[in-house]
């Protein structure tokens, strides 16, 4: 089984920049996409960006297009999330998934990270 371990979250004011990381041991499949989910009080969890290993292409949500930016290190086996422009409404706990589904922008099935909690300040 695949572990997910998170880290780089953080108290930011808005238009700051934070980098988040995941790091993956274990067998990663390269025929799926990494990504990050992220879950604000009282919401449900959404899609916020996710990345093949396999050919590197990337996907992301409308609300963060243009100011995140995901990336990969396959020898590292982590996947890293650039997050500039930063605004109130990005505060959330992110977590870390192993297994997005590109189809409906989920992650049903395969590992989590621990989750690491974002807050920007207005």
């Amino acid at each position: 089984q695949v572990q997910l371990v998170e880290s780089g979250g953080g108290l930011v004011q808005a238009g700051g920049s934070l980098r988040l990381s995941c790091a993956a041991s274990g067998r990663t499949f390269s025929r799926y996409a990494m990504g990050c989910l992220r879950q604000a009080p009282g919401k449900e969890r959404e899609f916020v960006a996710a990345i093949r290993w396999s050919g590197g292409s990337t996907y992301y949500a409308d609300s963060v297009k243009g100011r995140f930016t995901i990336s990969r290190d396959n020898a590292k086996n982590t996947v890293y999330l650039q997050m500039n422009s930063l605004k109130p409404e990005d505060t959330a706990v992110y977590y870390c998934a192993e297994r997005v589904d590109i189809a409906t922008l989920r992650a049903d099935f395969g590992s989590w990270g621990q989750g690491t909690q974002v807050t920007v300040s207005s």
